[in-house]
């Protein structure tokens, strides 16, 4: 289905203004309410009235005139009834005043997980599922409510994860009003278990155990590649990881990971190039891809994404046995009609737009585009590698600019290297999962065959993540979006003259000769003769501690989740680390653990007394055993040395007994290890989290503990003593924290005492990574994209 003509590039336009006036009706009825529907709706089908008086025999104007005039009344009528259905419905007013409710609901779709970094003793994973469902039967309060709407369950995930769609469940929770703009009446927060769930269909059964069955096959491979292959195949990311989710975003490739056109032309297509090979009919063939396509429905759920991409390829299918080709725009529209009429609520879903504008920028640019090129000499099949993510990128990105308020340079590049092997991941993953659960040993083998697939795909994405300029920031919201769109339209436009042309590529040339050399030759960060770094990783502590050796350095703390402090790390080109410091076992600080070590030799891992939370300490446990590294405690006292670096430990001065049992929050925050740096810009105080007791007992049982440079406790909360902090006198306090955390974090009680102290507070959140730097007056600080300054006191 991606394959472009070679020849007649011509498209059937006439259900366009249709589908465009059916989409624009139902996006005005649900953002300005019902009534826009109708006057959309009822506009459409007058203009399409004065089409057809004047269309006097012109056959494809009275086409396209009878259709605009059939869906505007559709959208004047069914469409806007189904919107004024959803703003009246009897839930939406007890959503308003947060009411408790009783709902007798049937599953729309599977559970989807909510994750969330770790923080404290909470694990990072997926602690919820959010999941639509249509409501049977409602009591609010304890009186019941007419309902037929559609409501939204955020549930806990250990009781909802294996809930499948199409069963009947009797929840209670509180009501919520929700947020988007779509035919949701109500957000329900679950706190139990579903009560009384009715039987699932078959289909829904078996598609659950294929879907199992892949994910256990794809555990024989490592854990990355593991977590992504059920994400190409069935669009199932709940083992992803949050750090490839990341990657694949800014390289352009977050599209893989999602059901769509692409995923279903590869099913389809493969069954029928087998069937042609086979000889067969094309109505044989199209029966039995349409077979292929019901299955793979079934299998991968009947999430919005789904049905979309089902829609248009079953009328491209039938377009195949009709006879007709090159119908792919007719379709695109159909499909658009068919899925707004049926689901209204499409229409503000910015995965529809992404789908709708890629295909038809397959449809209608990358033809003409390949064309020119293989007119110029270029080889066809690689005309249309470079034509296909081309046209795709310029038609989505107004709308990826506009949702993300950035853009992806590297997108066009990214893709053209991951298409030669996303078909094949794609067919030997459908065929392990089809043959997984009768000949296991077979499904192992095809998953393993996937395997390098997958790791091909990470590295793209990973690097391209990782290219200098990768993502840019843009304007978000309609707005960006709309001056994206204006942008590349000027640009396609411009580049039609062969003089705009040659300017263009002079000035691209400019720029890559001035701005290229100074990023990646001369780069802005790091800073040259950096001595501490305070690695931007959310809502956690990561520093990074020079050693007088290039590439070697001293790492304190890994972050919430990997890949942030691995990224911090590949910035700063260190890969040798003597000793990896985990301050206390604490979500925030250990959850980027294994990255830390991808590419990267680790001499051993320190830690202080402390073993709780358990199911961390197990896991730190298990990651040193399995990479081959020794597991060392440290103690008030000890002192490393290292060359141009030496690290005494100043803390913890006390620790409860090991079996003292479960403790609590504070406990294990005062347990954290303390240390005091002598680097090349001066003394570095790293106090972990140590609240209240933790620093009294500092103050008390350290004599000195003044520092240049003060990795201030517990990401500024304000548990922190003014006697401490005047104690250490910082000229900088840098400050780790995530942006817009719920915790309050950093305290403005504790900002007020440090800056009357007269230091330099930075904080992750605003300015990003934050480099320590030697200087004649003292430490100075570069902040990651801004000069560096020393300190002003």
């Amino acid at each position: 289905m991606n394959t472009i003509p070679a020849t007649d590039t011509r498209q059937d336009m006439r259900l366009v203004p249709a589908a465009l006036a059916c989409w624009l009706a139902a996006l005005a009825g649900l953002l300005l309410g019902w009534w826009t529907a109708v006057a959309v709706g009822l506009a459409a089908a007058v203009l399409a009235g004065v089409l057809l008086w004047r269309a006097r025999g012109r056959s494809r104007v009275f086409g396209a005139a009878a259709a605009l005039l059939v869906l505007g009344l559709v959208a004047a009528g069914p469409i806007a009834w189904r919107i004024h259905d959803a703003e009246q419905d009897g839930l939406r007013a007890a959503a308003a005043q947060g009411l408790p409710a009783t709902l007798t609901v049937v599953v729309a779709e599977r559970p989807k997980p909510v994750r969330s970094a770790g923080y404290a003793d909470r694990q990072a994973g997926a602690r919820s599922v959010v999941l639509s469902a249509d409501v049977r039967a409602a009591s609010v309060d304890g009186q019941s409510v007419v309902s037929s709407g559609r409501v939204l369950l955020l549930a806990p995930v250990a009781d909802w994860a294996g809930v499948l769609p199409g069963q009947e469940v009797r929840v209670a929770g509180l009501l919520m009003p929700p947020r988007g703009a779509d035919l949701t009446v109500a957000v329900l927060s679950v706190r139990g278990p579903p009560g009384d769930p009715g039987p699932a269909p078959w289909w829904q059964k078996a598609a659950a155990g294929l879907r199992s069955g892949l994910h256990d096959l794809s555990q024989t491979l490592p854990e990355e590649p593991a977590g992504l292959l059920p994400g190409l195949v069935l669009g199932d990311t709940s083992g992803l990881s949050p750090r490839i989710e990341q990657e694949f975003v800014t390289a352009g490739l977050a599209h893989l990971t999602a059901v769509s056109g692409g995923n279903l032309a590869v099913a389809c297509g493969a069954v029928l190039l087998l069937l042609r090979v086979l000889r067969l009919g094309p109505r044989l063939s199209a029966v039995a891809a349409g077979l292929c396509l019901a299955g793979f429905l079934v299998l991968v759920g009947p999430e919005p994404s789904v049905l979309r991409a089902g829609v248009m390829a079953a009328v491209a299918l039938l377009a195949l046995a009709l006879g007709r080709r090159g119908s792919a725009l007719p379709a695109l529209a159909f499909a658009v009609c068919v899925l707004v009429v049926a689901d209204p609520a499409m229409a503000t879903d910015f995965g529809f737009a992404l789908s709708v504008f890629a295909t038809a920028g397959l449809v209608l640019l990358a033809p003409r585009w390949a064309g020119v090129l293989v007119r110029r000499g270029v080889p066809p099949g690689f005309a249309e590698g470079l034509a296909i993510p081309l046209a795709a990128f310029v038609v989505t990105a107004p709308v990826l600019a506009g949702m993300a308020g950035t853009v992806s340079l590297v997108s066009v590049v990214t893709n053209v290297l991951a298409a030669p092997v996303v078909a094949p991941a794609t067919v030997l993953g459908v065929l392990a999962t089809v043959v997984g659960p009768w000949w296991p040993g077979a499904g192992t083998f095809l998953v393993h065959l996937a395997g390098p697939e997958a790791e091909w795909l990470i590295f793209v994405a990973r690097h391209g993540a990782r290219a200098p300029g990768a993502v840019v920031p843009w304007p978000g919201g309609w707005a960006g979006a709309l001056l994206a769109a204006a942008v590349l339209a000027v640009l396609v436009f411009a580049v039609r003259y062969r003089r705009v042309r040659l300017l263009l590529a002079v000035l691209i040339v400019g720029a890559l000769l001035v701005f290229v050399p100074v990023r990646v030759l001369a780069p802005a960060w790091p800073p040259r003769n950096w001595a501490m770094v305070e690695c931007d990783v959310g809502q956690g502590d990561a520093v990074v501690l020079a050693t007088a050796e290039p590439g070697r350095a001293v790492v304190v703390d890994t972050g919430p989740e990997p890949g942030p402090v691995d990224e911090c790390l590949h910035r700063l080109s260190v890969d040798r680390i003597p000793l990896l410091v985990l301050s206390h076992l604490h979500a925030d600080h250990i959850g980027g653990l294994a990255s830390v070590f991808d590419g990267r030799s680790v001499g051993g891992i320190a830690v202080g007394p402390g073993r709780t939370p358990e199911w961390a300490w197990r896991q730190v446990a298990a990651e040193a055993s399995r990479r081959g590294v020794p597991l060392v405690e440290l103690s008030p006292g000890e002192r490393v040395d290292l060359p141009g670096l030496a690290l005494d430990v100043l803390g913890p001065r006390y620790v409860p007994s090991r079996s003292a049992g479960q403790q609590d929050g504070t406990t294990i925050n005062n347990s954290s290890v303390v240390l005091r740096a002598e680097t090349a810009a001066g003394r570095v105080l790293m106090t972990g989290d140590v609240e209240l007791a933790a620093q009294s007992d500092l103050l008390a049982d350290v004599g000195d503990l003044k520092a240049e440079v003060l990795k201030v406790p517990h990401h500024g909360s304000r548990y922190s003593l003014p006697a401490f902090l005047a104690a250490v006198a910082p000229r900088a306090a840098l400050i780790s924290v995530g942006a817009g955390n719920t915790y309050g974090h950093p305290s403005k009680s504790t900002v007020d005492t440090l800056t009357a102290l007269g230091a330099l507070v930075t904080r992750t959140d605003v300015d990003g990574d934050t480099a320590v730097v030697p200087d004649p007056s003292g430490p100075a600080i570069a902040r990651r994209g801004e000069p560096r300054g020393p300190p002003h006191r």
